[in-house]
C-alpha cells in the first residue's frame, strides 16, 4: 500500500526499491567515499522515492546502506520521475552531457541513440556533435538552445547523413592537422563546405603540397583566412573563400 507522501519511513526491506530507468550510472568513487563515511558514522539521511519505490534521489546512499545493512529512511514523493531526478542532481552533483546521453539512451530515445552512435564513431565533443547534427552553427544565436534541448530530452537531429558526410571530410584532414576536433576549426569547415567556391578534394590536394601549413587559429574566421591561403597556393586565379 502506498504510504502518504512527505512522511519519513524506515525499513530494512531493500528489495522494495529499484533504480528509475534513465538515471545515470553509479559512480564507484562516490560509492567508496560514502561507504567509508557511513561505516565510521551513520548520520541520519533520507532518500526520495516515487509511489513505485523507484529511487528519485539518493541511489548512491541507498546502495551503501543496503550493503552495510543499515536502516533505510525514505520519503515517498508521488508522481516524481526522471525530470525530478535531473533537477535534484543539478542542485547537488551536476549532471554532465554524458549522464544525460546515457539516461535518454536507457529510455530508448531514438535521437539520442543515433547521437551516441555518431559521437562514438567520430569522437567529437558534445558541442561539436550537437552543432553538426542540428546544423546550428556557432554565433547563430541558437547555439545555446542545443544544450538546453539536449538536456530536456527534446534534441532532434536535422540531417544525420549530412553530418556524417561533413565529419568524414574533417577526418580526412587529420594526416595534415592534429587540431581537427577543435570547435572553431569544425565551425570553419562547416561554413566552407557550404561555400560554392570551395572544392574539398582540391583543398586536400593543396594540403598535400603544404602538409604543415594548417596550424591552430584563434577563431573560425582566422581558420577560413588561412585555408584560403592554402587553397590559393600556386593558383593563378585566386578564390575568395571569406565571403
Amino acid at each position: 500500500m502506498v504510504k502518504h507522501s512527505n512522511q519519513v519511513h524506515t525499513t530494512t526491506d531493500y528489495f522494495l526499491f529499484k533504480p528509475i530507468e534513465g538515471n545515470r550510472n553509479l559512480n564507484l568513487l562516490h560509492l567508496n567515499r560514502l561507504r567509508k563515511s557511513m561505516s565510521e558514522k551513520y548520520l541520519f539521511t533520507t532518500i526520495l522515492v516515487n509511489e513505485n519505490y523507484e529511487i528519485i534521489d539518493g541511489q548512491h546512499r541507498f546502495e551503501v546502506i543496503r550493503v552495510l545493512g543499515l536502516p533505510l529512511h525514505y520519503i515517498i514523493c508521488e508522481n516524481y520521475g526522471l525530470p525530478e531526478v535531473q533537477i535534484l542532481n543539478q542542485n547537488s552533483k551536476t549532471w554532465n552531457s554524458d549522464d544525460y546521453l546515457e539516461g535518454y539512451c536507457k529510455l530508448g530515445y531514438n535521437e539520442y541513440l543515433k547521437y551516441r552512435q555518431f559521437k562514438e564513431t567520430y569522437d567529437f565533443g558534445h558541442s561539436e556533435c550537437q552543432m553538426l547534427l542540428t546544423g546550428v552553427q556557432q554565433g547563430s544565436g541558437k547555439r545555446a538552445s542545443n544544450a538546453s534541448t539536449f538536456f530536456s530530452g527534446e534534441f532532434k537531429i536535422l540531417d544525420y547523413d549530412n553530418a556524417c558526410s561533413i565529419a568524414d571530410k574533417i577526418l580526412l584532414i587529420s594526416p595534415y592537422y592534429e587540431g581537427i576536433k577543435r570547435k572553431t576549426f569544425i565551425v570553419a569547415m562547416v561554413q566552407l563546405l557550404k561555400n560554392p567556391n570551395f572544392e574539398f578534394t582540391e583543398f586536400l590536394q593543396r594540403l598535400k603540397l603544404q602538409p604543415t601549413a594548417l596550424i591552430d587559429c584563434v577563431n573560425n574566421y582566422q581558420y577560413i583566412s588561412l585555408i584560403e591561403e592554402i587553397y590559393n597556393y600556386r593558383r593563378r586565379e585566386k578564390v575568395n573563400l571569406r565571403y
